[in-house]
């Protein structure tokens, strides 16, 4: 009895891994499925801001395919700055071209905020990421009331004064880049230290050496989004919305009230002044602020 109920057991579990092996088994001669990843190759040459980029070393050739890959499969990131890039980018070439600064330049706010008024948990800011010491060392009004590292063309700026001050020490606009990201105390002590005078012959942080890599790869992605398999339609990118400019110059003792009086709303009187941080300006010293207000919602 017990011998026979152990052999039916036996048959029942040869039985069933049989139905596994079937099922999960595949004939060698079936096609792979559509989501293979496959590696995208590099570039033959780059250059930043007019530098090359030396792809003949191995260490540079890595670095960048890394954040070339991390590009291509980290497809939620790389929709969202090729759908805004329209909305900002012009804007930002028109402020860096009046400013002297090198049209690359443009792809920096993508990687520190997604074209975004972030906040880092170090307490940076904006589409360009600026600390409140260093924003007010840059010459921003930083307070309770107001705050321009918010605003888009001020803290434009101020990045690119930040950038002036740093190719005028280095003489190297990829050292300018990578000092934005670690501080030119920091900078100046490793390559001192060093006796270095490229980035690329640097050994500096991970986050900084990364930094000047996914500045290349979103370059890379920008310029050539069918490269990276983005298929997107003109509707796809955000469109720029119209605005009219209103300046003040006195206390306002209510920005709802006031943004009703110029037929919109405190939510569309901040998305489009992000700057302004409280629901009233007491403004004694009578300073002029412009503000942007929307044309349309739709």
């Amino acid at each position: 009895m017990y011998q026979f109920i152990r052999l039916s057991i036996v048959i029942v579990l040869i039985f069933t891994g049989l139905i596994f092996v079937s099922t999960d088994t595949q004939p060698a001669d079936l096609p792979l499925s559509d989501s293979t990843f496959h590696p995208l190759a590099l570039p033959d040459s780059m250059q930043f801001a007019g530098e090359s980029v030396p792809l003949h070393y191995f260490d540079v050739r890595e670095n960048l395919d890394r954040e070339i890959q991390v590009a291509a499969y980290f497809h939620s990131q790389s929709l969202l700055y090729l759908k805004r890039s329209k909305r900002y980018l012009p804007a930002i070439e028109k402020i860096l071209k009046e400013q002297g600064i090198p049209e690359d330049f443009k792809y920096m706010p993508l990687i520190e905020s997604a074209l975004s008024n972030a906040v880092s948990p170090a307490g940076a800011v904006g589409y360009w990421q600026i600390l409140k010491d260093t924003g007010i060392e840059l010459g921003m009004e930083v307070n309770d009331e107001i705050d321009e590292r918010y605003d888009f063309r001020k803290s434009t700026l101020a990045a690119c004064k930040y950038l002036k001050e740093s190719y005028a020490k280095y003489g190297s606009w990829t050292l300018a880049a990578a000092s934005y990201n670690m501080g030119r105390r920091r900078l100046t002590d490793a390559i001192d230290k060093q006796q270095a005078g490229t980035f690329y012959d640097l050994w500096l942080n991970d986050e900084t050496t990364r930094y000047i890599y996914r500045l290349l790869a979103t370059k890379h992605l920008i310029e050539n989004p069918d490269y990276f398999g983005v298929e997107l339609q003109e509707s796809d990118y955000y469109p720029i919305i119209q605005t009219k400019q209103v300046s003040v110059n006195k206390a306002i003792t209510s920005w709802a009230g006031f943004a009703a009086e110029q037929q919109t709303n405190y939510r569309m009187l901040r998305y489009f002044n992000p700057w302004l941080r409280s629901y009233q300006l007491k403004n004694p010293s009578q300073k002029t602020y412009t503000l942007e207000i929307p044309l349309t919602r739709e």
